[in-house]
């Protein structure tokens, strides 16, 4: 199964990126808080704090994943090609 989808950049999720070094991922319905930590670490190699999920109206699920002070959440996107 795959775990994450794609990552969100709508201005909530760049403020976030910014203010609170948190990343906005869509991920399966399935995955679970755990799972959605352990793929954000094994495929961008950071420390991940805490992560929050939510369905949204549309069916869609997302997650906040809060990284460390030490690992910048903006290199992420930036490794990505979105920032």
């Amino acid at each position: 199964m795959k775990v994450l989808l794609y990552p969100l950049t709508t201005e909530k999720a760049v403020k976030l990126l910014e203010t609170e070094n948190k990343l906005t991922f869509v991920v399966a319905l399935k995955a679970n808080k755990k799972e959605i930590k352990d793929e954000i670490e094994k495929t961008f190699n950071v420390k991940v704090l805490k992560v929050n999920t939510l369905i949204t109206s549309k069916g869609k699920k997302k997650a906040y994943i809060k990284l460390a002070k030490d690992t910048p959440a903006m290199d992420v996107m930036t490794k990505l090609g979105l920032m």
